[in-house]
């Protein structure tokens, strides 16, 4: 007992310091999404990176989410070793070879660079999802959570917003209503940008160093070894609640066919201009959810379930719009401007999905940061959920390197996998117990936080409430 309230005494005299604090730390961690992967979706987001053909990006593509995918997986345990502000360092050092590789291809018919890039930014992307999860979503105390998970969210779409305007405002000539491909200049903007994210990464405070704003402390239990982390990973895989969820890791981003679609229906600006209102859909999808999930009138149980209602009739919305146009689309087989009469109505198809997706993300990062309160854990689960989507991603980008009439084949394959992911993800979702306590307080002046309601952390709560009482 007395060594709790010690411990609390310290918590309430340590010296705040600014670059400690969840909400600095989650800047970085936003500046870095913002302008390292932030930006590549604003490539992506033009279709095809803006190449005139989707299927060398897409088959660069389906490298980088294979390679993404592995990393996510050893993510976890690399960051774990080498620490999160390295990890991160290294998670965005990858993104302007492959900006380059775009680069050198658009203005000389480069290919090689391309698939330089496309591995270099795999690596990166895989050691920058996982410690970037687990930034986002264990630093924060756990009644801010989602609070936290949209600051990050909303910089890392503003990477989008930013490139698709840098977009747009070098393509919206005349002339550039046609089919085609953006201009070169574009590429050299991103890449200038992308080279400051990798130092901003190493400002990120270490995990046991974080200062709260209610005085808990990051929970940190490491492995003694990599081959221990390793096998920790794997232990975490074979676990039922994350075995049931494999299918909905799949599904959340498989979609992948948006660039073949946007390339296929759109004109260059009319894709720039895409490029940068669509992202306002994923902002919104975010700050609606991230709202609802830090809500405390109800209990967080209830909150994943009711999300989980949510995420599914979005998609029921979006899928079935999508596929209405689509094949209204292949059959006319349109060249669209945004002053063509039906621009929205294709327009609709990319924000329904993008919302869709975004709203399905947030639920999902959020019901796995439940499971755990110990950042070292959370870090493979994050990493096993990005680095599933991510081969996903790349099954994806894979089968749409070939030229589908009307896209119905990656269309079918990824409506049959959303919905057979409905029925494990509602048992999850039902077995589900959240690890997260309510605060206890001692009194006005003293109090303990429980972050994990552990043996050792129940027994101090009853010693605890058995003094007061």
């Amino acid at each position: 007992m007395s060594s709790t309230l010690v411990m609390e005494s310290q918590h309430r005299e340590e010296k705040r310091i600014w670059y400690r604090s969840t909400l600095f730390n989650a800047f970085v961690i936003g500046a870095v999404g913002f302008l390292a992967p932030g930006l590549w979706n604003a490539m992506s987001s033009l279709g095809a990176g803006g190449a005139e053909s989707p299927f060398l990006v897409n088959a660069a593509n389906a490298l980088v989410f294979g390679l993404m995918g592995i990393f996510c997986l050893l993510g976890g345990p690399i960051a774990n070793r080498i620490g999160l502000n390295w990890t991160l360092f290294l998670g965005a050092a990858g993104y302007p070879i492959y900006a380059a590789g775009l680069y050198t291809n658009n203005r000389f018919g480069n290919v090689w660079l391309v698939l330089v890039g496309a591995v270099t930014c795999g690596v990166s992307a895989g050691l920058f999802w996982a410690s970037e999860g687990a930034v986002a979503l264990g630093y924060p105390e756990p009644s801010k959570r989602g609070r936290y998970m949209n600051i990050w969210l909303i910089f890392r779409t503003g990477g989008p917003l930013v490139g698709g305007a840098i977009v747009l405002a070098l393509n919206h000539g005349a002339n550039q209503k046609k089919k085609g491909k953006v201009g070169p200049n574009v590429y050299l903007i991103f890449i200038a940008l992308q080279c400051i994210a990798a130092p901003i990464g190493l400002l990120l405070t270490r995990p046991e160093k974080v200062q709260r704003s209610d005085g808990s402390k990051v929970k940190v239990v490491h492995e003694k070894s990599f081959a221990a982390e390793i096998r920790a990973v794997g232990k975490a895989l074979s676990r039922r609640d994350i075995l049931l969820l494999l299918p909905v890791f799949w599904a959340a981003y498989f979609n992948q066919y948006t660039g073949n679609y946007t390339v296929y229906f759109f004109g260059v600006r009319a894709r720039a201009l895409i490029g940068f209102v669509g992202n306002f859909a994923g902002l919104l999808a975010s700050q609606l959810i991230s709202l609802f999930l830090d809500y405390r009138g109800i209990s967080v149980k209830k909150r994943i379930q009711i999300g989980f209602y949510y995420v599914v009739f979005w998609h029921v919305v979006s899928w079935t719009y999508g596929w209405v146009v689509n094949e209204k689309f292949t059959k006319e087989t349109p060249d669209l401007d945004w002053t063509s009469p039906q621009f929205t109505l294709g327009f609709f198809t990319l924000i329904l999905w993008n919302f869709s997706q975004q709203s399905l993300q947030n639920w999902l990062y959020y019901f796995v940061s439940t499971k755990t309160g110990n950042i070292s854990e959370l870090s493979r689960f994050t990493g096993i959920l990005r680095g599933q989507e991510s081969f996903a991603q790349a099954v994806s980008f894979g089968i749409n390197t070939h030229d589908w009439y009307g896209g119905r084949v990656p269309l079918a394959v990824n409506t049959i996998l959303l919905v057979l992911s409905v029925p494990p993800t509602w048992i999850a979702v039902r077995e589900h117990v959240p690890v997260e306590s309510e605060k206890i307080y001692q009194s006005d002046e003293d109090r303990i936080q429980s972050e994990v309601l552990d043996e050792d952390d129940k027994n101090k709560i009853a010693v605890v409430k058995s003094t007061v009482g």
